[in-house]
């Protein structure tokens, strides 16, 4: 196993200045700010992360990202002798199996069922619109273009869908009203035609409409 360097505090990351910093293996500190947190590697250890699993900045932020780098050192994490690291590398594995699964497949030659990830079932979702129009945003009948027990729809038309699963959109967008119990924002994908919305002319101002 490679030996890597200790290095020196972080005194500014692309969250704020550190107000807690831990080194936790040699160039690999996990530092908490004010509004956020994550991993920052030395360049040394940047180098040494898995091709496929090596971001191209060396910060690694807390709410996903960290899991890259646990997965990338998974055999010192866990040698760790602090009681926990065995379950911090298992938690990893399976962050990133979720959360970036084309990664996780090319790091480990393990394949990832769709049901096995939200990127992928949103990936797939999309995907099988593409061409269609589905739904951006959304408003109550509390706006005032929107008649009782009924959504007012914003809908784009979708054009591509990158890797983590977020749609590219062409065209202009339309509106639509929709009856409530046909809408269901906790759905991945509300196409605009398959909720059965009608089209109406624009004039939902954009300030009534609550971003999906």
């Amino acid at each position: 196993m490679p030996k890597f360097s200790m290095t020196e505090t972080p005194r500014e990351t692309l969250w704020g200045a550190p107000q807690t910093a831990t080194q936790l293996l040699p160039g690999i500190w996990e530092v908490h700010t004010a509004s956020h947190g994550g991993m920052i590697l030395s360049d040394e250890r940047q180098a040494a992360m898995p091709a496929a699993l090596r971001l191209d900045s060396t910060s690694y932020e807390e709410d996903v990202d960290w899991a890259l780098v646990v997965l990338g050192f998974a055999a010192e994490f866990a040698g760790l002798p602090t009681k926990g690291f065995d379950l911090l590398v298992q938690n990893a594995r399976a962050s990133v199996r979720a959360w970036h699964p084309d990664r996780y497949a090319a790091h480990t030659g393990e394949a990832v069922e769709t049901s096995d990830s939200p990127i992928l079932r949103r990936r797939q979702a999309l995907t099988d619109m593409i061409g269609k129009y589905v739904v951006v945003s959304a408003s109550g009948d509390w706006a005032d273009w929107v008649p009782q027990g009924q959504v007012g729809v914003v809908a784009r038309r979708v054009a591509r869908v990158d890797a983590l699963g977020h749609a590219h959109y062409e065209g202009d967008s339309i509106h639509g009203l929709v009856d409530k119990d046909a809408y269901d924002s906790s759905r991945i994908v509300n196409g605009f035609d398959e909720i059965g919305a009608v089209r109406i002319a624009a004039g939902g101002p954009a300030t009534k409409e609550v971003v999906l």
